[in-house]
């Protein structure tokens, strides 16, 4: 099957023209989260989607609301039960990826 939205998130009303979300730094993981909410998984990369969720929504991006409460915490505890020793690491640079992706729809849009 693959990606058939071309680069572009599922909503994008919010640009006066198209930024190409593929061509950006961190934009599989965001997929992959937006992806994994639709399917309401509970996985790392879903679990990022939310905790960037305003930001993203404010970029154009339709995040869905699966009403999860502290989506920070859920990720660090969800990364810690795969491996309590890296997960202080791990959250965090998933924290890096996330905000990469944001500054650079940003600057794109």
């Amino acid at each position: 099957m693959g990606d058939q939205s071309g680069g572009k998130p599922p909503h994008s009303e919010g640009y006066t023209h198209r930024v190409k979300f593929d061509a950006l730094p961190g934009y599989s993981l965001i997929r992959q989260g937006l992806n994994d909410l639709a399917a309401e998984r509970h996985t790392a990369a879903a679990l990022l989607v939310l905790v960037g969720a305003p930001r993203l929504q404010r970029i154009g991006i339709e995040v869905p609301n699966l009403n999860i409460a502290d989506p920070e915490h859920r990720l660090y505890d969800l990364l810690a039960a795969e491996d309590s020793d890296s997960a202080h690491s791990r959250y965090n640079a998933l924290i890096r990826q996330l905000v990469s992706f944001e500054r650079a729809a940003e600057c794109a849009a």
